[in-house]
Protein backbone atom coordinates (compact mmCIF):
# COMPACT_ATOMS: atom_id res chain seq x y z
CA UNK A 1 0.00 0.00 0.00
CA UNK A 2 1.29 3.44 -0.83
CA UNK A 3 0.24 6.63 0.96
CA UNK A 4 1.05 10.02 -0.51
CA UNK A 5 0.49 13.30 1.27
CA UNK A 6 -1.51 15.43 -1.09
CA UNK A 7 -2.26 18.68 0.71
CA UNK A 8 -0.74 21.78 -0.81
CA UNK A 9 1.00 22.56 2.49
CA UNK A 10 2.63 19.12 2.74
CA UNK A 11 3.72 19.16 -0.90
CA UNK A 12 5.18 22.68 -0.60
CA UNK A 13 7.20 21.92 2.54
CA UNK A 14 8.44 18.61 1.14
CA UNK A 15 9.37 20.19 -2.22
CA UNK A 16 11.31 22.99 -0.50
CA UNK A 17 13.19 20.54 1.68
CA UNK A 18 13.99 18.41 -1.37
CA UNK A 19 15.27 21.54 -3.14
CA UNK A 20 17.69 22.18 -0.28
CA UNK A 21 18.91 18.63 0.23
CA UNK A 22 18.75 15.34 -1.63
CA UNK A 23 19.06 13.05 1.39
CA UNK A 24 15.99 13.14 3.63
CA UNK A 25 16.90 10.02 5.61
CA UNK A 26 16.90 11.82 8.97
CA UNK A 27 13.56 13.61 8.48
CA UNK A 28 12.10 10.37 7.13
CA UNK A 29 13.38 8.58 10.24
CA UNK A 30 11.58 11.15 12.41
CA UNK A 31 8.38 10.74 10.38
CA UNK A 32 8.71 6.96 10.62
CA UNK A 33 8.93 7.20 14.41
CA UNK A 34 5.84 9.45 14.42
CA UNK A 35 3.90 6.99 12.29
CA UNK A 36 4.95 3.94 14.33
CA UNK A 37 3.69 5.69 17.46
CA UNK A 38 0.49 6.78 15.70
CA UNK A 39 -0.12 3.23 14.49
CA UNK A 40 0.37 1.88 18.00
CA UNK A 41 -2.15 4.45 19.18
CA UNK A 42 -4.65 3.10 16.63
CA UNK A 43 -4.46 -0.26 18.43
CA UNK A 44 -5.05 1.40 21.79
CA UNK A 45 -8.04 3.34 20.47
CA UNK A 46 -9.35 0.49 18.32
CA UNK A 47 -9.78 2.70 15.29
CA UNK A 48 -8.43 3.52 11.85
CA UNK A 49 -6.01 6.41 11.28
CA UNK A 50 -9.08 8.53 10.44
CA UNK A 51 -10.71 7.65 13.78
CA UNK A 52 -13.28 5.18 12.42
CA UNK A 53 -13.87 2.47 15.07
CA UNK A 54 -12.93 -1.05 14.02
CA UNK A 55 -15.57 -3.76 13.75
CA UNK A 56 -15.73 -5.70 17.04
CA UNK A 57 -14.46 -9.24 17.34
CA UNK A 58 -17.12 -11.70 16.34
CA UNK A 59 -18.64 -14.04 18.90
CA UNK A 60 -17.18 -16.95 16.90
CA UNK A 61 -13.69 -15.52 17.37
CA UNK A 62 -14.22 -14.99 21.10
CA UNK A 63 -15.60 -18.54 21.37
CA UNK A 64 -12.55 -19.93 19.52
CA UNK A 65 -10.21 -18.26 22.04
CA UNK A 66 -12.32 -19.58 24.92
CA UNK A 67 -12.25 -23.08 23.42
CA UNK A 68 -8.45 -22.94 23.42
CA UNK A 69 -8.56 -21.63 27.00
CA UNK A 70 -6.79 -18.43 25.94
CA UNK A 71 -7.50 -15.21 27.75
CA UNK A 72 -7.78 -12.46 25.18
CA UNK A 73 -8.87 -8.86 25.00
CA UNK A 74 -12.24 -8.21 23.43
CA UNK A 75 -10.63 -5.31 21.56
CA UNK A 76 -10.26 -5.93 17.82
CA UNK A 77 -6.77 -6.87 16.56
CA UNK A 78 -5.50 -7.62 20.06
CA UNK A 79 -4.76 -11.33 20.34
CA UNK A 80 -3.20 -13.27 23.20
CA UNK A 81 0.37 -12.59 22.04
CA UNK A 82 -0.27 -8.95 21.04
CA UNK A 83 2.32 -9.46 18.29
CA UNK A 84 0.59 -7.46 15.57
CA UNK A 85 0.36 -4.34 17.72
CA UNK A 86 3.91 -4.71 19.05
CA UNK A 87 5.76 -5.40 15.79
CA UNK A 88 5.17 -2.10 14.01
CA UNK A 89 8.41 -0.77 12.52
CA UNK A 90 9.58 1.93 10.11
CA UNK A 91 12.15 1.89 7.33
CA UNK A 92 13.35 5.33 6.19
CA UNK A 93 15.44 6.07 3.13
CA UNK A 94 16.65 9.21 1.35
CA UNK A 95 13.24 10.21 -0.04
CA UNK A 96 10.51 8.26 1.77
CA UNK A 97 9.59 6.13 4.73
CA UNK A 98 7.74 2.84 4.95
CA UNK A 99 6.11 1.53 8.10
CA UNK A 100 4.01 -1.44 8.99
CA UNK A 101 4.22 -4.98 10.27
CA UNK A 102 5.84 -8.06 8.76
CA UNK A 103 3.33 -10.32 10.55
CA UNK A 104 1.60 -12.75 8.19
CA UNK A 105 -1.86 -11.57 9.28
CA UNK A 106 -1.16 -7.83 8.86
CA UNK A 107 -2.56 -7.46 5.33
CA UNK A 108 -5.71 -9.42 6.16
CA UNK A 109 -6.33 -7.27 9.21
CA UNK A 110 -5.70 -4.07 7.21
CA UNK A 111 -7.82 -4.97 4.16
CA UNK A 112 -10.11 -7.78 5.39
CA UNK A 113 -10.77 -11.13 3.70
CA UNK A 114 -13.74 -13.23 2.65
CA UNK A 115 -14.28 -16.73 4.01
CA UNK A 116 -12.29 -19.19 1.88
CA UNK A 117 -10.42 -16.43 0.03
CA UNK A 118 -7.13 -18.26 0.56
CA UNK A 119 -8.42 -21.76 -0.15
CA UNK A 120 -8.84 -24.52 2.37
CA UNK A 121 -6.79 -26.86 4.54
CA UNK A 122 -7.54 -30.27 5.97
CA UNK A 123 -8.64 -30.34 9.58
CA UNK A 124 -9.43 -33.24 11.91
CA UNK A 125 -12.29 -33.62 14.31
CA UNK A 126 -12.01 -35.19 17.81
CA UNK A 127 -12.31 -38.66 16.30
CA UNK A 128 -9.52 -38.08 13.77
CA UNK A 129 -11.84 -37.72 10.77
CA UNK A 130 -10.63 -35.29 8.15
CA UNK A 131 -12.66 -32.33 6.95
CA UNK A 132 -11.98 -29.22 4.88
CA UNK A 133 -11.54 -25.89 6.64
CA UNK A 134 -11.84 -22.67 4.66
CA UNK A 135 -9.01 -20.19 5.07
CA UNK A 136 -10.06 -17.94 6.62
CA UNK A 137 -12.96 -19.90 8.08
CA UNK A 138 -15.14 -16.77 8.29
CA UNK A 139 -15.32 -13.27 6.85
CA UNK A 140 -12.79 -10.90 8.38
CA UNK A 141 -13.74 -7.22 8.20
CA UNK A 142 -11.10 -4.68 7.22
CA UNK A 143 -9.67 -2.94 10.26
CA UNK A 144 -7.18 -0.42 8.83
CA UNK A 145 -4.40 0.33 11.28
CA UNK A 146 -1.80 1.72 8.84
CA UNK A 147 -2.42 5.10 7.25
CA UNK A 148 -2.20 8.84 7.67
CA UNK A 149 -5.01 10.66 9.47
CA UNK A 150 -5.44 14.42 9.69
CA UNK A 151 -3.48 14.67 12.94
CA UNK A 152 -0.71 12.56 11.42
CA UNK A 153 -0.44 14.83 8.40
CA UNK A 154 -0.25 17.89 10.64
CA UNK A 155 2.56 16.24 12.63
CA UNK A 156 4.39 15.24 9.44
CA UNK A 157 4.22 18.79 8.06
CA UNK A 158 5.46 20.17 11.41
CA UNK A 159 8.38 17.72 11.36
CA UNK A 160 9.33 18.70 7.82
CA UNK A 161 9.05 22.39 8.75
CA UNK A 162 11.43 21.85 11.68
CA UNK A 163 13.93 20.24 9.33
CA UNK A 164 13.43 23.10 6.87
CA UNK A 165 14.19 25.64 9.60
CA UNK A 166 17.32 23.67 10.49
CA UNK A 167 18.39 23.69 6.83
CA UNK A 168 18.47 27.50 6.99
CA UNK A 169 21.03 27.51 9.79
CA UNK A 170 24.73 27.23 9.07
CA UNK A 171 26.68 24.34 10.24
Amino acid sequence: MRIDLKTAEAEAVFAELMRRTTDLTQPMQDIGELMVESTRQNFIEGSSPDGVPWAPKSQATLDAYAGRKETVSTKPLIGPSRTLSTTIFSQPNATSVAWGSAMIQAAVMQFGAEAGEFGATIGRDKNGREFMVSTPWGNIPARPFIGVGEEDETAIVATLEEWLEGADKPG
